[in-house]
């Protein structure tokens, strides 16, 4: 049988700098091409002009007629969007093609628009996809449960040579005994309530404790002891942020509207050997990547108590810091955009439609 020479559509709303690599990576092994239509977005790190792969501006809308041309051998689509979804996968069946489902949802928001609409729409789909490829385990786990098959995971990645290498100037404040630092936008379910509630029971700031707020909003926090606030930052700079630091602090909540899919901070912090206290509604640890005790600490969502326990903890032990530290590089090396593209050939091997199973 000879190869099918059409490339693969992935529908998508934006391409954010830390997934420029991985579509890279997957167009090397498969031959894509990108449709991408804009849209609200989650990163805070915007969108990148070119991801270097083949692609093209669409609205919503158009994804139906693309999917259905005849002109691709698969199509992948994402949960983003409003009318993309279901025009991709529409499409796929009628120009009957594999349809592949891309999913980082592990709850589905409780607005009573997504009751009445989108909810029932993603069980379909769920039910439907010819496969489904997902963040981690734990959405694997939630899309299973409503019926899905076919289910691969594409392990969620950041560029490891950039995020593992010697930081140029580990940023670390004068005299600070300890240092926690926290990284995300300014969205209700990142925490940062939890996490400065933590601060205050845990008594820190008064004895060389310092807790560092990374990224945009963040300097609308009120006066707190021990508390900075460093803005915005450029990659390399937080690099250097993660280098002086001694824990990552991930205290996301379960909202009505979100629950954070996975947070790649966690990954960048533990290539410069950071161990990461996450909450139980962060993705990155209900996935896998951050496991209690052995590279970072997990307490409940919305524990306040429970968080300010973890960071006395980590505060006391320098030797779990070391260990668990050691333990995250070792953990994260394995999360690579090979590895990410790997996951999306695997599920297009399984429907015939991959690349991949030629060589």
């Amino acid at each position: 049988m000879s190869r099918d020479a059409r490339p693969v559509l992935v529908v998508t709303n934006h391409v954010p700098p830390d997934r420029a690599g991985a579509f890279q990576a997957l167009h090397a092994r498969e031959s894509i091409e990108l449709a991408l239509f804009g849209g609200r977005s989650h990163h805070a790190t915007g969108a990148v002009e070119d991801p270097g792969v083949p692609h093209r501006a669409i609205t919503q809308r158009q994804a139906y007629a693309l999917a259905a041309s005849g002109r691709y051998r698969a199509v992948i689509a994402g949960t983003a969007g409003r009318t993309a979804l279901p025009a991709a996968w529409r499409g796929a069946r009628r120009g009957r093609v594999p349809f592949l489902l891309w999913s980082a949802l592990w709850s589905h928001p409780r607005t009573p628009a997504h009751l009445l609409a989108g909810a029932p729409l993603l069980r379909a789909i769920y039910r439907d996809a010819d496969a489904i490829v997902t963040y981690g385990s734990h959405v694997s786990a939630f899309v299973a449960a409503r019926g899905a098959r076919n289910v691969h995971v594409a392990p969620q990645a950041v560029d490891v040579a950039f995020w593992s290498a010697p930081a140029t100037a580990p940023h670390r404040p004068p005299g600070a005994r300890f240092v926690a630092l926290s990284v995300g936008r300014p969205a209700r379910y990142k925490g940062l309530p939890e996490l400065l509630g933590a601060w205050k029971m845990s008594g820190f700031g008064q004895s060389g404790e310092v807790l560092e707020l990374v990224g945009e909003g963040e300097e609308a926090v009120g006066p707190l002891p021990g508390v900075h606030r460093a803005g915005t930052l450029d990659p390399a700079a937080l690099r250097n942020f993660y280098a002086g630091a001694d824990v990552l602090v991930m205290s996301a909540i379960a909202t009505r509207d979100f629950r954070e899919p996975w947070g790649l901070v966690a990954n960048e912090a533990m290539h410069q050997r950071l161990p990461v206290i996450a909450t139980t509604a962060v993705g990155a640890a209900a996935g896998g990547l951050v496991r209690h005790e052995r590279n970072g600490l997990v307490v409940p969502a919305g524990d306040a108590a429970a968080l300010a326990g973890a960071l006395r903890t980590l505060r006391d032990d320098p030797t779990l810091r070391a260990r668990l530290g050691a333990a995250a590089a070792q953990d994260a090396a394995a999360h690579t955009f090979a590895a990410w593209a790997a996951g999306f050939s695997e599920a297009l091997v399984s429907v015939g439609a991959g690349h991949e199973g030629d060589r």
